[in-house]
């Protein structure tokens, strides 16, 4: 019997495991197909990018940032990949993203709690969820944790109902 998905992926965190990889291509990344992929035969009822957002500045640097974010989410839309902004704030020179996980936790407890899926397929290797991950366990939601099989987390995988594990191979068909 197929099942409704939620299907949410942590920008920064899939950015930088394909970027680890050399596939950090994500201006001419197939993500309709990867979440497709993903899904399998199960119907897709959400899909969802978090990201923090790049505020321009006047500099170069954020010029440039800003742009490339602007045709991934160009790139999103294209795909009905819905996206969902933390924001990024820069201390001592380097940029970290905020609100991004909280964005992420809310999502996976409504689901839970609304009932609006039967699984959630997470894209994210950042432990911070797991309060949020056990909560809607607890409430009979599935949660299904893909990583990277060069770098997975074995947290991760200790938190979450099911798992795989991405090969370079597999995630290298999804970049055109």
């Amino acid at each position: 019997m197929s099942q409704r998905v939620k299907i949410v992926i942590d920008g920064s965190n899939f950015y930088f495991k394909l970027k680890d990889l050399k596939l950090n291509k994500l201006l001419s990344f197939d993500f309709r197909a990867f979440t497709e992929f993903l899904a399998g035969k199960d119907k897709i009822i959400d899909a969802c990018y978090y990201v923090g957002r790049i505020r321009q500045d006047g500099t170069k640097k954020t010029e440039k940032l800003f742009a490339s974010q602007q045709k991934l989410i160009a790139v999103l839309k294209k795909s009905e990949i819905r996206y969902s902004f933390g924001y990024l704030m820069k201390t001592n020179g380097r940029y970290h993203e905020k609100g991004v996980d909280v964005q992420m936790a809310t999502d996976l407890l409504a689901s839970a709690y609304e009932k609006t899926c039967d699984r959630v397929i997470l894209v994210s290797s950042d432990t911070d969820l797991s309060p949020a991950i056990n909560k809607a366990r607890s409430r009979r939601m599935k949660i299904e944790y893909i990583g990277f099989a060069h770098q997975p987390s074995n947290g991760m995988i200790s938190f979450c109902d099911s798992y795989r594990l991405l090969s370079s191979d597999e995630v290298s068909k999804f970049t055109l």
